[in-house]
């Protein structure tokens, strides 16, 4: 199955230009669910909004399930003040600072979508003297509305009330030279890859050992994305998220990381050996690492008690839950896994 880099590139630029904080992802959901129709899947939609579509394989008792996820972080307004600038409370984990400055849409009960910048409270240096030193928390960080309000009821006259949700832009860039920054690579670079694997299966024909089922959460940045719906007959579980870069890491922007531990615990020793085993025989550029702050759909279907060999790989994410950025080179890294591992047979006992 030949990958598609162009075809990835313009449907992740799609998807992380569509907002959907976790909670807040009907939009993303139905964007997806028409690539997967789009591709000849039949989907279904869980009660918890999830999409799920299956392709037959050759063995039908013995399944596969991939899942990666289209929520982001994000915030909802937790009060109105006094001044008519919003009060928050974070959705997903991330440090204010990493947020500091963004644009960013309310997005209202009624529909509307009211446009603002995520400040401090204490920005203006000519008035703040602690402007740099003030702690960046939910206590002084605000969103500055684009309209004109002065006070709570003004700003409530706009439509804006506890409870709505507010995006940040993802500013999307692509480089001459292969680099992709944006908001919300983690995990809707996975998710483009993964919506193309579907796309060139359908136009290949391609027949799977292994009947696979493609899983496409939206709350996983909450903790409990993966963890309902899968179906009786999967037997080996792989998020496909992205690999975490930093001191002491081994993945990089380049390759396909395959995680062995994060904060859950390990994964699956033979299905992880399995992985790497695949790249060592196609030549895929790999890297084997530990995410010591990370969970993923994987171990989340873990805990909720499901009789699974779980696994996690997916492409280098420079600067996680910040402004980040991938390269090409370890998207097709990713692709090229990912179509050796559903081509593979069964990790056997």
């Amino acid at each position: 199955m030949p990958f598609d880099l162009e075809q990835s590139i313009e449907t992740l630029e799609q998807l992380v230009n569509t907002p959907s904080p976790s909670g807040y992802t009907a939009e993303v959901m139905q964007k997806v669910s028409g690539m997967l129709k789009q591709a000849g899947l039949d989907v279904q939609k869980t009660n918890k909004g999830a999409v799920l579509a299956t392709i037959k394989g050759k063995d039908d008792r013995r399944q596969r399930l991939i899942t990666a996820h289209v929520d982001t972080l994000g915030a909802i307004v937790k009060d109105v003040k006094p001044s008519g600038r919003l009060k928050l409370d974070k959705i997903g984990g991330f440090n204010w600072n990493a947020a500091e400055g963004e644009y960013c849409t309310v997005h209202t009960a009624d529909g509307r979508k009211i446009r603002g910048t995520v400040l401090m409270h204490q920005t203006t240096v000519h008035v703040y003297r602690d402007a740099g030193t003030a702690e960046r928390s939910s206590d002084n960080i605000e969103v500055r509305l684009d309209e004109k309000t002065v006070c709570a009821e003004e700003t409530r006259q706009l439509g804006i009330e506890v409870g709505d949700f507010v995006s940040f832009d993802p500013r999307f860039e692509r480089s001459e030279n292969g680099f992709i920054k944006s908001r919300h690579l983690d995990d809707k670079a996975s998710t483009a890859l993964l919506l193309e694997l579907a796309s060139a299966i359908g136009e290949s024909g391609a027949e799977l050992p292994h009947t696979l089922h493609l899983y496409i959460s939206n709350n996983e940045e909450i903790g409990f994305g993966g963890n309902a719906s899968v179906p009786g007959g999967t037997v080996e579980y792989v998020a496909f998220d992205m690999g975490a870069i930093g001191d002491g890491q081994s993945s990089d922007e380049y390759t396909v990381s395959i995680c062995v531990k994060d904060s859950s615990g390990p994964y699956h020793y033979d299905l992880t050996r399995h992985l790497a085993d695949l790249c060592k025989r196609e030549g895929i550029p790999h890297k084997l690492d530990i995410y010591p702050y990370y969970g993923s759909d994987a171990s989340a279907a873990i805990r909720a008690g499901y009789d699974v060999k779980h696994a996690l790989f997916g492409p280098g994410i420079e600067s996680s839950h910040a402004l980040e950025r991938t390269h090409t080179e370890s998207l097709e890294a990713a692709a090229r896994l990912l179509r050796a591992y559903v081509m593979s047979p069964i990790v056997e006992d």
